[in-house]
């Protein structure tokens, strides 16, 4: 499961990067139409900062430190700074599940949310949806901004951890 999980995650961190690239300018990436809250950037910034949060500090032990206000107080962060901190999300989210031990899906995840405690397995499988809804927003927002409905392919499934062609 840990390496299909860490596929996938690497899977819509690089289709997050190709639809910032489809984006004709940094600025529209910025935009924010009337009747949503939040832009392309602010949404990538939230996903890289959640994953780098959750699975590369608290189960990976990266060091990295959360400001979640920043994710979405940032303005105009260039494109390509974007597509480092992706890099670098996809870098300790690897590392991390890499080296979790499959023994430790069924323990408890190392932070409480308020009283709540979850298992490691399936709080994964929670920031995988979190990851993939926000994608959708960020597809949906270049769409919207940019008239351009073509496809950046984001979810393809030759990318999937057992894809095999002609078997």
């Amino acid at each position: 499961m840990l390496a299909n999980l860490n596929k996938l995650i690497e899977r819509e961190l690089t289709s997050l990067k190709a639809e910032l690239a489809a984006y004709p300018d940094e600025g529209s990436i910025w935009e924010i139409p009337a009747g949503i809250s939040n832009s392309a950037g602010t949404l990538a910034l939230h996903l890289v900062g959640n994953l780098r949060h959750f699975i590369g500090a608290n189960l990976g032990n990266s060091g990295y430190i959360r400001n979640r206000p920043a994710e979405f107080e940032s303005r105009n962060v260039p494109r390509e700074e974007i597509y480092k901190l992706i890099d670098s999300s996809v870098a300790e989210v690897s590392a991390a599940l890499t080296n979790l031990p499959p023994e430790k899906l069924g323990e408890r995840f190392p932070l409480k949310f308020g009283d709540i405690s979850v298992q490691n397995d399936d709080f994964l499988l929670h920031l995988l949806s979190h990851l993939a809804y926000h994608l959708g927003q960020v597809n949906y927002h270049r769409r919207l901004v940019t008239t351009d409905g073509s496809s950046t392919s984001a979810l393809s499934i030759p990318k999937l951890a057992t894809a095999q062609r002609g078997a």
